[in-house]
């Protein structure tokens, strides 16, 4: 910031005593320092001085350091935009014009609007939303996501921002109701009601970049699939997605190939290739791909090299640093782990078996004379599809395996957990149980391999495979490729403290919904399977973050059973505008293709979550006669970058420290606890030490119960934890009904680099 007249030195000191007035601070010592001082070095200490004030006896200091901030931002784009800073914003439809001549903007938002509808809604900008932010927030929506020109130079503003994206999302609705569709998702975003997903923040409204989180596909057991599914993921990427990938139909070292045995080389030299794609192809020049590899647990390469990919012993030319590790868990392996000797000495057998030798050797095939593998079947509650198979192979005297203790496998997991925060959770047998569109492969077929980057993301899967290769007649060379289900997320979280004190859900989550739909019509994917799994699905991710903020202002601690009813009660409420939501979407727009036998359709999915009151009850028959737009709707995301703009904590995870210092690479700035005052301190400071995990699980099965996907979930361990009671920590976890953890972070890790494209 350089503050170079008096005029803009005026509007610094308007801006200081407005923040000191709103939040009853005396600035008067601040004003005695900068006396004398040239206006740029006023500015500078000015700013100096109220970030070193921020602390937990006077939290609010950040109000009067992000005024500072954002009289720079004014000037800056005054600057740039040549009008008077005094004014805080300048000509909308000018910023949208010239930002479109040079090519920041897509040309669209120009053909789509008219002069005329561009300066109605230039008019609705509330300069005094702006106020809102802290210091942090502005900060991080200033740096990374507000628009620059080639050279840096500011030209966006926080509302313009919101509005731009507004305007983006709604530009295909029809003519008559689309103005006052913008001006409600402008009344969402600026009230700081809910965020938008980091792509969709940073990219909406741009000529580049595309609108979707993250991506996860399925690697079919072929060089061609190995390589294509690379190609994928750099494409990917490239355009900022974070990826998660399922190798478990990858064969296993030491398998054969066209018959020739012993000359796999498994799948630890492909995914050190992902590794490589991930370091090489960044993220639009802003940070290294994110991907994350799943395994099944009874994959021979589980305990060959995959569970020790990310840690610091053994052979570094079978390691991948840079990728994240989950492991998919049927319920067998757990209950395997239980099995003990007269002793409790844990004696349960697990095998792992190469999941290309068994479709080769047991022959099993669907409908369609498609071979198939223990992979492709999970257990139900009263048939387990899964069990009989693995014991089928197990008996099986010609079928290849590997046999170890259960528990010794489970042990080299919590080993890497505690040194890498990873391998990921995935309990395969609850997720395709909860699976709302099973009815594609029919119960007991398996239809989700794994998740996301983080662990929230439950999609119907497939590999995509090369079908024929030919020369067309002008010598063209031709691949043609049958696309699988290649899963895209597209997420939005409600920003629990604000929306739910303001009592705004039926009035936010409509239109929340019908901009997460819009992003599906209006994204550019690189790639063509996972654009048209898009549109096929529609899935959506709704999630929320800022709960520990929200318990502070309702006064509910934690490690309390009032904090599990509120966290079911909530996340019923936030479900039932959620999927009422998307059926009047449907009922406006058609529901998505496979509606019908979904368990939408049929009833069972409101039948199985126990929602038999008379709201749900007459929500259910007008789904069944309506349809509902999105076939999955809701999913819970870490929100690190985006609760921080949104002025809240982090997802549904707890806060441990009251004040604490926020550092990232170009960053470092002392923050405390949300709202902090002498009435929410105490539900804040009980959470200094690590909470007793066991109620974090209970709060986070209350509100698994109405995501029909899943939630980003860590466990806060000390580094000294004993094996015993992590692995205590698991088995609450499964058996409470979650359907994945994500990072355990325990006190001994270094800080764990998160994907920011799932922040929402």
């Amino acid at each position: 910031m350089n503050i170079k007249t008096e005029t803009e030195m005026d509007t610094v000191i308007k801006a200081l005593d407005r923040a000191a007035e709103i939040h009853k601070l005396d600035i008067a010592p601040l004003r005695t320092q900068i006396e004398g001082l040239d206006h740029s070095t006023k500015t500078e200490r000015s700013m100096l001085y109220a970030l070193n004030q921020i602390s937990m006896a006077e939290p609010n200091w950040t109000f009067v350091a992000a005024e500072l901030y954002l009289a720079g931002l004014y000037q800056k784009a005054a600057k740039s935009r040549n009008f008077d800073a005094s004014q805080k914003y300048g000509d909308f439809f000018g910023l949208i014009e010239e930002l479109s001549r040079i090519g920041i903007y897509s040309k669209e938002l120009l053909t789509a609007y008219s002069k005329e509808e561009i300066e109605a809604l230039g008019a609705e900008i509330n300069p005094d939303r702006d106020l809102l932010f802290n210091y942090i927030g502005l900060f991080l929506l200033a740096d990374r996501y507000l628009a620059k020109d080639y050279e840096g130079n500011l030209f966006e503003l926080p509302q313009e921002r919101f509005l731009v994206i507004a305007m983006t999302l709604m530009q295909k609705e029809p003519q008559e109701q689309r103005l006052a569709l913008v001006k409600e998702a402008y009344w969402a975003m600026s009230n700081l009601y809910m965020t938008v997903a980091t792509p969709t923040l940073s990219n909406a409204g741009k000529s580049f970049g595309q609108l979707s989180s993250c991506f996860i596909d399925t690697v079919d057991d072929s060089l061609d699939g190995i390589y294509l599914n690379n190609w994928d993921i750099a494409r990917l990427s490239k355009d900022g997605g974070g990826i998660g990938v399922y190798y478990g139909k990858v064969r296993a070292l030491g398998s054969d190939i066209k018959k020739f045995k012993g000359n796999s080389s498994g799948v630890i030299p492909w995914i050190r290739l992902v590794n490589d794609t991930a370091v090489s192809v960044d993220q639009l020049g802003q940070r290294q791909g994110a991907v994350a590899i799943y395994l099944d647990v009874f994959h021979k390469d589980i305990m060959n090299g995959f569970l020790d990919l990310k840690t610091n012993n053994g052979d570094e030319r079978r390691k991948a640093h840079d990728i994240f590790t989950g492991v998919s868990l049927p319920d067998l392996f757990m209950e395997k782990l239980r099995e003990t000797d007269e002793n409790g000495r844990s004696i349960g057998e697990w095998h792992t078996f190469c999941p290309h030798q068994v479709k080769t050797i047991m022959e099993w095939k669907d409908e369609n004379g498609v071979a198939l593998g223990l992979e492709d079947f999970y257990d139900e509650r009263d048939v387990k599809h899964f069990t009989e198979k693995y014991e089928e192979a197990a008996n099986h005297p010609l079928l290849p395996r590997k046999t170890y203790r259960a528990m010794d496998i489970m042990a080299r997991i919590m080993v890497s957990q505690l040194e890498t925060g990873t391998p990921y959770m995935f309990y395969r047998d609850e997720v395709n149980r909860q699976n709302p569109n099973k009815h594609l492969n029919g119960k007991g077929r398996t239809s989700i391999f794994c998740s996301n980057l983080c662990t929230e993301i439950m999609q119907n899967m497939s590999a995509t495979t090369i079908t024929k290769e030919y020369t067309d007649e002008e010598g063209n060379l031709v691949m043609i490729r049958k696309p699988g289900d290649f899963v895209v997320c597209n997420l939005s979280s409600v920003n629990l403290p604000r929306a739910v004190k303001a009592d705004v859900l039926d009035r936010l989550i409509p239109i929340q919904m019908r901009m997460l739909d819009n992003v599906i019509d209006l994204n550019t994917i690189s790639v063509g399977q996972a654009d048209a799994t898009n549109k096929k699905y529609r899935a959506v991710g709704l999630g929320t973050f800022g709960w520990h903020h929200l318990l502070a202002l309702e006064g509910i601690h934690w490690e309390t059973e009032k904090a599990v009813e509120f966290a079911d009660k909530l996340y019923e409420e936030i479900a039932y505008h959620t999927i009422r939501s998307s059926m009047e979407l449907a009922e406006e727009k058609g529901a998505y293709k496979k509606f019908e036998g979904s368990e939408w359709a049929t009833g069972e999915y409101f039948e199985r979550k126990g929602y038999n009151s008379e709201r749900w009850t007459a929500l259910k028959e007008e789904v069944a006669a309506k349809g509902v737009r999105n076939g999955w709707m809701m999913a819970v995301a870490p929100n690190s970058s985006t609760a921080k703009i949104g002025g809240s904590t982090d997802g549904i995870d707890p806060l441990y420290a009251v004040e604490f210092a926020e550092e990232k690479k170009n960053f470092k700035f002392k923050v405390t606890a949300p709202d902090l005052d002498h009435n929410t301190y105490d539900y804040y400071r009980r959470a200094r030490h690590v909470l007793d995990q066991n109620w974090s699980i209970r709060q986070n099965a209350a509100r698994q119960r109405h995501i029909d996907q899943a939630i980003s979930f860590n466990f806060y361990v000390p580094h000294t934890i004993k094996a015993k009671d992590l692995l205590t920590l698991h088995f609450e976890a499964w058996e409470q009904g979650l359907k994945t953890t994500y990072y355990v972070r325990s006190t001994s890790q270094a800080e764990i680099e998160e994907c920011e494209a799932c922040q929402s």
